[in-house]
């Protein structure tokens, strides 16, 4: 499915018109540039399990959450935010051409990712909704206020909760509105809308507490992406330390092989082996 996305993602890449020489080259650029597309696969595979026959329809969508997800890298590697050379294994875009470029194709990949699903071939009603979840959970009362906190708390130390809050918004929320959105295309009932989002906001969690992790560990051309970069941030490695940073990973995998358990059998199948995947191996 993921290969699918890939072709469905370089036969989409934004572009526009004008003589601007490298504008298009740099919108496209992270989209083109890979990761882990963790965030599309959550949201086919739901709509996979759920309504097969949508799933070629859900990759617009699917596509959407990827531009949001990477305008939000392109502007925390700002010079103003993290100032990251790397991401993606590749030079960021303000390294690669300029900061006033970056922000633009943020910016660009931001709005059109409600165009994506605005033109999908999906109802109305169902459009709607995907536009209210996206904007509510990688906005204000997600992402952004999220990213807020982590800039403005660094080097100042959070408690637990409060980074937990922290990390909920700025990572969670996108994951588990991945899931949530494919269970609306999917047309599942409420109560099973509310249980795969509940389930996404611990899978983010996870995400987070996993990323920490390699971020104290491995080196950045392991990673793709710069390491050791954290010691001025609200992280679960420096607030737990590593051995506490791993019970945190185990206790959420407990929790989600469990929580997996009260999903339908096959979508419970598909996000444990997303699981085993992603953070057992």
């Amino acid at each position: 499915m993921l290969v699918e996305f890939e072709s469905f993602l370089k036969n989409n890449l934004p572009k526009v018109e004008s003589f601007y020489p490298d504008f298009n080259q740099a919108l496209g650029e992270m989209l083109d540039a890979g990761g882990k597309r963790f965030r599309p696969l959550l949201l086919l595979s739901v709509v996979e399990n759920s309504a097969p026959f949508l799933v070629k329809n859900a990759m617009h969508i699917a596509l959407a959450i990827e531009m949001l997800h990477t305008y939000s890298l392109v502007h925390d590697d700002l010079p103003a935010m993290d100032d990251a050379p790397l991401r993606r294994g590749h030079p960021t875009l303000h390294v690669t051409y300029d900061e006033v470029t970056a922000i633009l194709v943020g910016d660009a990949l931001n709005s059109h990712a409600f165009y994506m699903i605005a033109n999908a071939p999906l109802s109305d009603e169902v459009k709607v909704k995907l536009t209210s979840i996206l904007a509510r959970d990688g906005g204000i009362s997600g992402m952004i206020i999220g990213q807020a906190i982590d800039c403005k708390f660094e080097d100042e130390k959070l408690t637990l909760e409060q980074l937990k809050f922290l990390h909920v918004n700025k990572t969670a929320k996108l994951i588990a509105a991945s899931l949530l959105m494919g269970a609306v295309i999917g047309g599942l009932d409420e109560n099973k809308q509310k249980t795969v989002y509940n389930f996404g906001l611990k899978l983010g969690l996870l995400f987070q507490v996993q990323d920490d992790i390699i971020d104290a560990t491995l080196s950045s051309e392991e990673a793709g992406k710069p390491t050791n970069n954290d010691e001025h941030k609200n992280s679960f490695v420096n607030l737990l330390g590593i051995d506490g940073a791993n019970k945190e990973k185990s206790r959420l995998l407990s929790e989600l092989e469990i929580d997996a358990n009260c999903l339908d059998d096959g979508l419970s199948r598909c996000l444990k082996k997303i699981i085993s995947d992603y953070f057992k191996g």
